[in-house]
């Protein structure tokens, strides 16, 4: 594998598809699509032997993260085609004035350039990407996680069948055929033909991104999540909305992690939340207070004290902590030690002390009455999200086309001069 050679050839597509017409870039999609549904077969094959590897290595809910099915496929076609329903995100005035000594200036949105996309698991991230870069412009280079290496292959093989077949240069997606961790090294160091990294997975390729990136860094996807539960709350919503938060797929960035309970309504919320947790198989982490309650009515194999590590731990499995808290000041306290800024929500009828959580939690997405699993999905009408970014600069919460634009200032003038 070359990799000056991968950057390269990203670089050179990345001048093309800034010049693409919205028409263009569209007739892409489309038959990316095509060839997607056109070549299921295969591409399921591939990732058979994904999930068989991942089956094997004992990884548990990582299976559910790695594998496709014939809805799974459709679903991610459909998400091609609402992204070419998209307005395009490319050449829109943002601003627009003129100074008085005549000058014409435009803002207007334009591609970041290259991308370079680092993930860990689902290989739907593989069409996401492209078709997301393709969209706005850019030039991607795919490197995902060795759990779907074969999926990953066979999805980025038919994208460049997809891309040929309209005229397309097939440098605008490039992968990074390998499974060692290291060999996205010599990219990071790519300041110059790489523009942006978007590292998406966990803290650990996060922060080894981070530390080891000369070029700009998007973080998305790692997440410690909570929900609160207030001293006023409707209960039959309350255990319906934090089953949903857990146990939908327990193996995404924005399944709850820690559920954080008033006192006064633990003893009212805990037994009926403990008969569905139990019937979906979850192991509760509790702390003392909340073992108090929990012994006796919750399966003992699957109840156990929780430990100082089990608040900080983003668990992408069937396993939940829970902590009783005095207050809601003590809740938003422990929101903002153990929070890693992704999504937070709040279970309350009280207004004020809704308002009180959506203005004082620093996270990229706040909820209240709802359940945190509608951050990840494509549930914000911004069409397939590239990622989910946990930092302020350049952009925050699920972000897509939008997110991946930047602008640039275009002056129109007549020979205006400043005074010497």
């Amino acid at each position: 594998m070359d990799s000056l050679l991968i950057a390269q050839a990203a670089r050179e597509a990345s001048k093309s598809l800034n010049l693409m017409r919205t028409s263009q870039k569209n007739r892409a999609l489309l038959a990316i699509a095509k060839f997607i549904k056109k070549s299921e077969a295969e591409i399921l094959k591939a990732n058979k032997l994904d999930v068989v590897a991942t089956e094997k290595a004992g990884l548990g809910p990582m299976v559910d993260r790695v594998k496709l099915t014939p809805e799974r496929i459709n679903a991610i076609c459909g998400e091609i085609k609402n992204v070419i329903s998209l307005d395009d995100p490319v050449g829109r005035i943002l601003d627009e004035r003129v100074r008085p000594n005549g000058l014409k200036i435009q803002q207007v949105s334009c591609p970041l350039g290259v991308i370079l996309m680092i993930y860990e698991s689902r290989p739907n991230v593989t069409v996401d990407a492209s078709v997301l870069a393709i969209k706005s412009g850019n030039a991607v280079i795919l490197k995902g996680g060795k759990e779907a290496i074969n999926s990953n292959r066979a999805f980025v093989k038919v994208i460049k069948m997809a891309l040929k077949s309209v005229g397309m240069l097939t440098g605008a997606v490039q992968f990074i055929d390998s499974v060692e961790k290291n060999s996205v090294a010599d990219f990071l160091e790519m300041k110059g033909l790489i523009d942006v990294v978007i590292p998406r997975g966990g803290k650990g390729l996060i922060n080894f991104v981070v530390e080891n990136s000369r070029i700009p860094v998007i973080e998305t996807g790692a997440s410690v999540v909570h929900t609160y539960v207030d001293k006023k709350f409707d209960l039959k919503m309350a255990v319906r909305v934090i089953v949903n938060s857990k146990t939908r797929r327990v193996s995404i960035c924005n399944a709850l992690d820690v559920l954080l309970v008033h006192k006064d309504a633990a003893k009212k919320l805990l037994p009926a939340l403990a008969l569905q947790l139990a019937r979906r198989d979850i192991e509760i982490r509790a702390d003392e207070k909340a073992y108090r309650i929990l012994r006796g009515i919750y399966p003992q194999s699957k109840l156990r004290r929780a430990g100082p590590i089990d608040f900080d731990t983003e668990f992408l499995d069937y396993i939940l902590a829970v902590k009783i808290v005095n207050s809601l000041d003590e809740a938003l306290d422990h929101i903002e030690k153990h929070s890693l800024r992704h999504s937070e929500a709040i279970i309350t009828s009280d207004k004020k002390a809704a308002e009180r959580f959506l203005n004082e939690v620093d996270a990229a997405c706040v909820y209240v009455n709802a359940a945190t699993q509608f951050t990840d999905g494509a549930q914000f009408g911004l069409g397939a999200e590239i990622g989910i970014s946990t930092q302020k600069l350049h952009c925050r919460g699920p972000f897509a086309l939008e997110g991946l634009t930047t602008y640039k200032w275009k002056v129109y003038g007549t020979g205006q001069t400043r005074p010497l």
